[in-house]
This record gives C-alpha cells, sequence and structure tokens, in this order.
C-alpha cells in the first residue's frame, strides 16, 4: 500500500485547495479514505473520512461546510476539497485508507496507512 499527497502550499484566509492522494497497491475502492492534520503543538486531528460506497462520511466540526472529501476509482486518487480557508486550518495534512469496515459517520477508524503529509498554511 502506497499513498502520496500532493496539494498543499500558502494561501491566503478564504481561499481554496485541492489536496490529491495517489495511491497504488491496492483497490482503493474497497478502502475506506480519510484525511488527519497535525499542526504544530496540537494533537492530530481527525478531518474527514469515506467509506466504501459513501454510505458513511464523517466531517470534523471544524471542517463541516467546508471541506469535501472524495474519490476517484478510475484514477485510484482521493482528494480533499478545502474552502473557506482559515489560519487554524494550518497544518500538515496526511491521507490514509484502511480496509476495515466503517460502520459510522461518527468518527475515522484508525488507519492502518498514511502518506507522508503536505504542508498547508493559511496565511494573509
Amino acid at each position: 500500500v502506497q499513498l502520496q499527497a500532493s496539494g498543499g502550499g500558502l494561501v491566503q484566509p478564504g481561499g481554496s485547495l485541492r489536496l490529491s492522494c495517489a495511491t497504488s497497491g491496492f483497490a482503493l475502492a474497497d478502502y475506506v479514505v480519510g484525511w488527519f492534520r497535525q499542526a504544530p503543538g496540537k494533537e492530530r486531528e481527525d478531518i474527514a473520512c469515506n467509506s466504501v460506497r459513501d454510505s458513511n462520511i464523517y466531517y470534523a466540526d471544524s471542517v463541516q461546510g467546508r471541506f469535501t472529501i472524495s474519490r476517484d476509482k478510475s484514477k485510484n486518487t482521493f482528494y480533499l476539497q478545502m474552502d473557506s480557508l482559515k489560519p487554524d486550518d494550518t497544518a500538515v495534512y496526511y491521507c490514509a485508507v484502511d480496509a476495515r469496515p466503517m460502520y459510522t459517520a461518527n468518527y475515522c477508524p484508525d488507519f492502518t496507512y498514511w502518506g507522508q503529509g503536505t504542508l498547508v498554511t493559511v496565511s494573509s
């Protein structure tokens, strides 16, 4: 299982970014996908995850209504569209997957695999 996150960068408050996670070594259609972030001095935060058939989708309260998770099975890639970005969104963002089912939309699973992270900086 390999994951490669990209798309991070510097953006002004109110701006948008789309993170991508290119995957290989497994069938993306069969895995739960998600994103978590780690800001300096803060705990890891699971921000979005999506079950296999999109039946359960979780968003952290901090990003609800601003971020959208999606996947393109034909490209073995999944995404995190981030709109209305705030300085508090500054963090390293990691994409992650897990083969176990996601039975609830209340939280993300303990991901088994994750990529190397991409830095998002929201600043004027």
